[in-house]
């Protein structure tokens, strides 16, 4: 069956990206130790799948990167992969309930060796968000940077992936029924 772009699907998309790009501007203005960008995305994977989460990701990185951060649009791939694993990890069960922690880290551990190599061999480690704070500290204490980048990677990731699959399994679940069955029927 051939899945179609339809205005209810382009507007989901566009209410994901725009989550990105705020969550993003959130965290980037703030400062935090995580990176907030990905909500959309994980959104879009829980109701649409990982074709259009790989949609909403990619645009959203791009958004970002052409206003405020351009470190986003080099984390793009980061998007991507986020958007195809939290997917499918939705899809198999894996972001609902117990197995909540298992999926998000599932799917956050390939996003964090991406993430942890562009971080690390494009910008030693050094970007625009918080969690470069971590790097240079752990840096400072003697940690070599490469590995000082890995470990905050998996950490601050799997931290965002976290609260972020905690904030859309709450709206995700809040939807009412009828909302819920239809979108998911044209999945």
């Amino acid at each position: 069956m051939e899945k179609k772009l339809n205005v209810r699907n382009l507007t989901l998309i566009s209410f994901g990206i725009a989550l990105n790009v705020v969550g993003a501007f959130i965290a980037y203005s703030l400062r935090l130790p995580i990176y907030m960008d990905s909500i959309g995305t994980i959104f879009i994977a829980c109701l649409l799948g990982p074709k259009y989460a790989v949609i909403t990701g990619l645009c959203g990185s791009l958004v970002s990167g052409m206003t405020f951060d351009i470190y986003s649009i080099y984390f793009a791939p980061v998007q991507i992969s986020t958007g195809y694993l939290a997917g499918l990890m939705y899809k198999k069960g894996f972001l609902k309930g117990i197995k909540t922690p298992l999926g998000v880290f599932i799917f956050t551990l390939p996003t964090s060796i991406i993430s942890a190599m562009i971080s690390a061999f494009l910008f030693g480690g050094i970007t625009s968000s918080g969690s470069s704070y971590i790097v240079q500290v752990l840096s400072v204490i003697g940690v070599p940077d490469v590995l000082s980048v890995f470990i905050t990677q998996i950490f601050t990731d799997y931290a965002d992936k976290f609260v972020a699959v905690l904030l859309i399994g709450g709206c995700v679940n809040a939807l009412p029924r009828n909302v819920k069955s239809q979108i998911l029927l044209n999945r």
